[in-house]
């Protein structure tokens, strides 16, 4: 995983609420058994039937940070969603409410969801409109969003921050007490109980 400190691109605006990951990503698409190649699934169903669909538009063309409604990635568990999201190229999702499982598998696989009110997000949504170059700053580091001169705090769970500043997804992170816990395995072991094989019945 990679580290996440400060990023700083442009926003495509998802003026869409209760967007839930068959949304983000249609089951159909969630048979592949790699976390890559996503990226063509990414809101299928919206950018085959809409034409005007925001990720259709060339202004928004290369944008890294989404920012979204309230109830952002909600309905079932899926990883593809995460996945097809970084694909495409997002580092970055912004809404005021997310889907809780959406949020957890995000962090745990490096997509940063920052959470702002209401207010803020229409007023980032109304910046990168009127501008669709204006820079998004997000820093993981000060938990801030800074854009068109303006700085919006966030919060964020502090073990998820100290993972994603480091690289590290949940296995490197419990690997860090490698051997903390093997120490502790050799001490706790003796007191288990053991398994023994059966001894095979000779034959009648």
């Amino acid at each position: 995983m990679e580290k996440f400190t400060v990023h700083t691109g442009t926003a495509a605006p998802l003026r869409r609420s209760n967007v839930d990951t068959d949304q983000i990503i249609p089951v159909r698409f969630c048979a592949s058994t790699t976390r890559d190649g996503h990226a063509d699934a990414l809101f299928a169903d919206w950018r085959g039937d809409d034409p005007s669909f925001v990720l259709n538009q060339p202004r928004y063309a290369g944008s890294t940070v989404l920012i979204a409604g309230n109830d952002f990635g909600t309905g079932s568990s899926r990883e593809y969603a995460v996945w097809a999201l970084q694909d495409y190229g997002f580092k970055v999702v912004i809404a005021p409410r997310y889907g809780d499982i959406f949020r957890g598998n995000s962090l745990m696989n490096g997509l940063l969801t920052v959470q702002l009110p209401l207010a803020t997000v229409e007023e980032l949504w109304e910046a990168v409109e009127a501008e669709p170059r204006t820079e998004v700053i997000v820093d993981l580091e000060r938990l801030e969003v800074r854009c068109a001169g303006r700085v919006h705090p966030f919060t964020l769970d502090e073990d998820a921050r100290d993972r994603m500043l480091a690289g590290l997804d949940a296995i490197a992170a419990t690997l860090l007490h490698e051997e903390a816990i093997a120490a502790y395995e050799r001490g706790r072991r003796p007191a288990l109980p053991t398994t023994l094989a059966d001894a095979v019945a000779p034959p009648r």
